[in-house]
């Protein structure tokens, strides 16, 4: 897969406005703020493809890319707070509406923040994929923030907190030097040709 010819497709702020899922589909899921726009930038090589929001909660829309066709899908991020009711009902319509609409999802990327312990919605994503048989690796991001001896108590730490994840599924990832990209990249082709 050539990750340079990746272009943003369009956003859907609502799950009936979702186009028909004929390509394969790698998606993005995570906290608010958690790094999934730098991620997918550090993938595609680009420095602002994935738009990263400095607002925490702003990204409520579906967004999709075409990435040497296949389709890559960055989910709104979750768990921020000051969202209002509404706003909150409307995402939690667009992810279910994604998740249950019989899409082609080869792959999840599920991040979380390597520096604190995976949260409830975190938890709660896991183990909502498991149910639903879909298969997920996760990426713990910011790992350039942590220095060596915290770094190594971490991620010992997540591998304990994330039991119920095969370990060589839990990938460190720092969008700053690039740490985890080759075995994210090795990870969603291996998605690809399962």
């Amino acid at each position: 897969m050539n990750y340079n010819k990746a272009e943003f497709e369009k956003s859907y702020g609502i799950s009936s406005q979702l186009p028909p899922s004929d390509i394969t589909e790698i998606a993005f899921a995570g906290r608010s703020n958690v790094g999934k726009s730098s991620l997918l930038n550090k993938l595609f090589n680009r420095k602002s493809l994935a738009r990263v929001s400095s607002v925490p909660g702003k990204t409520i829309t579906i967004n999709f890319y075409d990435v040497d066709g296949y389709k890559f899908v960055d989910l709104p991020g979750y768990g921020y707070a000051k969202l209002s009711k509404s706003e909150r009902d409307r995402f939690g319509e667009l992810m279910e509406g994604y998740f249950q609409s019989g899409r082609n999802i080869k792959l999840v990327v599920q991040l979380v923040d390597m520096r604190h312990k995976p949260s409830q919605d975190d938890f709660g994503m896991i183990e909502f994929m498991k149910q639903m048989n879909i298969p997920f690796i996760v990426v713990c991001t910011k790992a350039d923030k942590l220095k060596v001896k915290e770094f190594k108590k971490r991620e010992q730490e997540i591998k304990e907190e994330l039991s119920m994840v095969d370990s060589d599924l839990i990938i460190p990832f720092s969008s700053q030097n690039g740490l985890g990209l080759d075995k994210i990249k090795m990870l969603i082709k291996k998605s690809l040709t399962d």
